[in-house]
């Protein structure tokens, strides 16, 4: 039975790099073709199909500045829930399941073992991304999901996007700010891969859950130990934070690009649409001349067929000895049948190419609606991408004093520095908690005023001590 760590966090939620629609150096290309895609739905399609129904319910009566218009709009500009999750899940390390060893393929093979009952495991939380990577050095389980509620009782829809609601219907109550619905599902979620990884041969190491006893000297050494590889850690999570914020950078301008480019087709549509509209208006033009010049002709035949007078100016002479009867069917009306057909002719193709003006005007003004959303859009992005270039600039500060901190004083020092604050907070926390009086019942408020008494009692004899040790 070999043992491996097991772990599991949230993650950046980055879906083109997910896909590998744009690679990082960590990348291996030549591995990328390995990779194992679950499923890969279009977001905004997965929002249609949970929340348009309840959208309309919601709507009924309504007022129509109070409507909700898109669901997935609404989602995308809350600050208080986001448009989706994602958690990352992984066995061992680099050096221990490595992509390509076999205890990575044993890996892969758990990994793949969980993933096909997540969805069930958890109906409330809509998977639309997953995918399992193997071009990187270890392989790890990205898992992208909708957390939504049914039935909601509370104000707004009764279907609705909500991460807490949604692992609240699985079972999991919050706690502290560090045992979170979150939190506790994810444990869970580790819980399940590791009997997954049971039946495979691979126990879960818990690192730091049992400790031996030790002395004094060795627990300090230890806990400095301990402190140092916290700080690590905290290293390697900005480290991380770096990575995920230059992937969406990427990722950003990517899709910067993408605008530009949906931009120059627009414009060029738009101006194929405006010289389609001007063909149009000018035959239109060429055709209400036709009519205005036909028209005192037409006018002065409808007058003349009324009056059935006098038209020696536009129909025929009559031939010697004809007679009116045979003049009128066989000169006559085959002549005014003619003008009558050719004017109905004129007079339809003037309203089909009225129609077809109205209908490139049309076009042309949803085309011009398009262009100034994709502009307000991507003058979005470009707010989301100098925020994240100046986060990104903060992080590698913070990682940049790190570092300096460590070379300039040492790793010693910053241990001793680091454990020293550690205790000096941890003092300052149990006096605030026994400042202040427990709201409880009578004899824990008499417990607590007792061990507050013995503190204060301790404390002066320290004092006493102390200034003897002056006098002498």
């Amino acid at each position: 039975m070999i043992k491996r760590t097991i772990s599991g966090r949230n993650g950046k939620g980055s879906l083109a790099h997910n896909r590998r629609a744009f690679e990082t150096e960590n990348v291996d290309k030549t591995r990328v073709h390995l990779n194992i895609k679950y499923c890969d739905e279009n977001l905004k399609a997965v929002y249609h199909e949970l929340f348009d129904s309840a959208v309309e319910r919601y709507n009924v009566g309504k007022r129509n500045d109070r409507k909700i218009t898109d669901y997935y709009e609404k989602i995308r500009q809350s600050k208080q829930e986001k448009l989706f999750h994602e958690v990352i899940f992984q066995i061992g390390n680099c050096t221990d399941t490595a992509v390509g060893t076999e205890e990575g393929e044993l890996a892969v093979k758990i990994l793949d073992e969980y993933m096909k009952e997540f969805q069930k495991r958890n109906p409330s939380l809509r998977v639309f991304s997953c995918h399992l990577h193997l071009d990187e050095s270890t392989p790890h389980l990205h898992v992208d999901f909708v957390p939504y509620v049914t039935g909601w009782k509370g104000k707004g829809m009764d279907t609705r996007v909500s991460l807490k609601q949604a692992l609240k219907s699985l079972g999991f109550e919050g706690g502290s700010k560090q045992d979170t619905e979150l939190n506790q599902w994810i444990n869970h979620e580790k819980e399940v891969l590791a009997e997954i990884a049971l039946q495979h041969g691979i126990e879960w190491e818990q690192k730091g859950t049992h400790e031996e006893h030790l002395d004094v000297y060795n627990f300090k050494k230890k806990e400095r130990k301990k402190e140092v590889q916290a700080l690590e850690q905290e290293k390697e999570y900005l480290t991380a934070e770096n990575e995920g914020l230059n992937c969406q950078i990427a990722e950003a301008r990517a899709d910067i690009k993408q605008l530009e480019e949906e931009m120059v087709r627009f414009q060029k549509d738009k101006e194929t649409a405006e010289e389609r509209a001007e063909k149009a208006e000018q035959e239109l033009k060429k055709l209400e001349e036709r009519r205005e010049r036909l028209q005192p002709v037409m006018d002065y035949v409808s007058k003349e067929m009324k009056e059935y007078g006098t038209v020696k100016a536009i129909l025929p002479e009559a031939g010697t000895l004809e007679r009116a009867t045979a003049y009128r069917d066989k000169k006559i009306k085959p002549l005014f049948i003619q003008m009558k057909n050719k004017i109905a002719a004129m007079a339809v193709q003037v309203k089909e190419l009225t129609k077809e003006v109205d209908g490139w005007r049309h076009k042309y003004q949803k085309t011009k609606q398009a262009y100034n959303q994709m502009q307000r859009e991507l003058d979005t992005v470009r707010e989301e991408n100098e925020q994240l270039f100046e986060e990104k600039q903060q992080l590698q500060d913070v990682s940049d004093r790190y570092d300096r901190v460590v070379r300039v004083l040492g790793e010693t020092v910053v241990d001793d520095a680091v454990q020293q604050d550690i205790q000096e907070q941890k003092a300052l926390e149990e006096k605030r908690q026994m400042e202040q009086m427990p709201t409880g019942s009578i004899h824990e408020r008499l417990a607590w005023g007792s061990r507050k008494s013995e503190m204060e009692n301790q404390q002066r004899k320290k004092n006493k001590t102390k200034n003897r040790g002056m006098e002498l």
